[in-house]
């Protein structure tokens, strides 16, 4: 009987910014729909076999067995192209949800106890779905994905002491091999199993810790998620309706010495393909072997460091405040479990002005990953902007550099600039827009005190 309230209270949203939740458990539930109903024609198998489907231009070519089965579900069975895209639109917004969710909760910090566990959960799902999405482009077999297995075997190559051996486990004897399709399709259940787990474990901690909340929030709404549920879904039935997406038609059966033309990766790992572009040809030779840094710094060391930097930074921050805490009134030092033990469980949540660091390296970081983003197209803004393209490519080296600093900076300025109009408009009230006339003859502003006004607005919104 205790454990109703909190059920209750953990559905409940009361700001705009917790729907990204939402739309992230939503998505992998189509996702995990979709994907059931694509296995019941999936071929995950590398064998050749003629093409003698619908599609003239492609007719009489040998094919694997995993791409003929791809063009059968999307041009011969009932609605099947519709299912294959809001799959893969399901995959993109996935990613794109966890990403606003974890910066959401990072801006807030809505990371802190009792909620390690959940932004630890969210870290995991990023990592988790970007494989799952590069594993998923792969089977189809066709010329775009298997461009996209050159780069991996680059990437695996570049691994120090087990990149041969997860070289010959991804592509057997040679490349392409027969097995990586099947590894791949086997790789793609295995991480879509594990993230559903993690995925219930974080809907079991909500129902625990329930939800966060701002202290200045809007009254809490129940019926935001079965509303979320119906809007989430019926865009990705749009989006695989209307926007298409992955024609394997067009780009035709893959070949190991082929690729198409303006191949780009999905939106999620652009920032790789970016950091492979500007990363200088370094190498470094020790002994008999030779690493390739040009490859293995940008697609494992950055990834890494990026990763284990989200999942430790909760644990960073409450080392350095407990730091700083160390001492008693009296002087005297605290233990580890006393600082655990006064470290009270956080609730609310912080306005991104009230943690101006916090915030600031959250807009280093974005900054960091946007010119990486750019960077993938260095190419195309030198053909737009007349420039060359080593011009480009030296920009952006300097740019990755200079340009989170200076992010950091700014935003830094800014949140304490905003600190500032706070402390103002708490010592001289807030305008109403009222104007009175004194016994003097002169007009003046009615002022209302800051929390009048707070109170204001939420009977406002009650009401509403």
């Amino acid at each position: 009987m205790r454990s109703l309230p909190t059920i209750r209270r953990s559905f409940q949203f009361s700001h705009w910014s917790f729907m990204f939740a939402e739309i992230a458990v939503w998505s992998f539930v189509v996702l995990l729909v979709t994907g059931a109903m694509l296995m019941l024609f999936y071929d995950p198998s590398m064998s050749q076999v003629t093409y003698g489907g619908s599609y003239g231009p492609l007719r009489g070519l040998v094919v694997s067995k995993a791409f003929d089965s791809t063009m059968h579900l999307s041009l011969e069975v009932r609605g099947g192209l519709l299912i294959r895209q809001m799959h893969h639109w399901s995959a993109l917004v996935f990613v794109a949800a966890v990403v606003l969710q974890l910066l959401r909760m990072f801006l807030t910090g809505a990371f802190r106890r009792p909620r390690i566990r959940q932004w630890l959960i969210w870290v995991a799902l990023l990592a988790l779905g970007m494989f799952a999405g590069e594993t998923g482009n792969a089977l189809p077999d066709d010329m775009l994905s298997g461009g996209s297995l050159w780069l991996i075997m680059s990437v695996v190559q570049s691994i120090p002491v087990v990149g041969t051996w997860l070289m010959s486990l991804l592509f057997g004897s040679g490349f392409p091999g027969d097995t990586v399709i099947p590894v791949m399709y086997g790789g793609h259940l295995l991480l879509a199993a594990v993230m559903a787990v993690l995925l219930i474990a974080r809907e079991l901690l909500v129902r625990r810790h329930s939800h966060s909340r701002f202290v200045a929030s809007l009254p809490s709404r129940r019926s935001a998620r079965p509303l979320m549920a119906v809007a989430t879904i019926g865009m990705l039935i749009i989006l695989g309706f209307g926007f298409q997406i992955a024609p394997i038609w067009l780009y035709g059966p893959a070949k190991p010495t082929q690729i198409s033309a303006g191949s780009v990766p999905d939106w999620y790992m652009g920032f790789l393909d970016g950091a492979l572009r500007i990363m200088p040809g370094w190498e470094l030779t020790l002994g008999n072997y030779t690493l390739s840094l040009a490859v293995l710094v940008p697609t494992v060391v950055v990834p890494g460091v990026f990763f284990t930097a989200l999942a430790a930074y909760p644990m960073a921050e409450r080392f350095l405040l407990a730091r700083r805490d160390r001492r008693d009134a009296l002087g005297r030092p605290k233990s580890t479990r006393r600082i655990a033990r006064e470290t009270p469980a956080r609730d609310l949540l912080d306005r991104p002005r009230d943690t101006p660091v916090k915030t600031a390296i959250a807009a280093a970081g974005i900054t960091f990953y946007a010119l990486l983003w750019a960077a993938a197209a260095n190419d195309q803004l030198a053909h737009q902007f007349q420039l060359t393209l080593n011009v480009v490519t030296i920009f952006f080296r300097y740019a990755v550099v200079i340009g989170p600093v200076v992010a950091f900076v700014v935003t830094r300025w800014i949140c304490l600039a905003l600190q500032q109009s706070d402390r103002d408009v708490a010592e001289h009230g807030v305008e109403t827009g009222i104007i009175t006339r004194s016994p003097d003859g002169g007009f003046h502003e009615r002022v209302a005190p800051v929390r009048q006004e707070r109170d204001r607005h939420r009977e406002l919104s009650r009401s509403a």
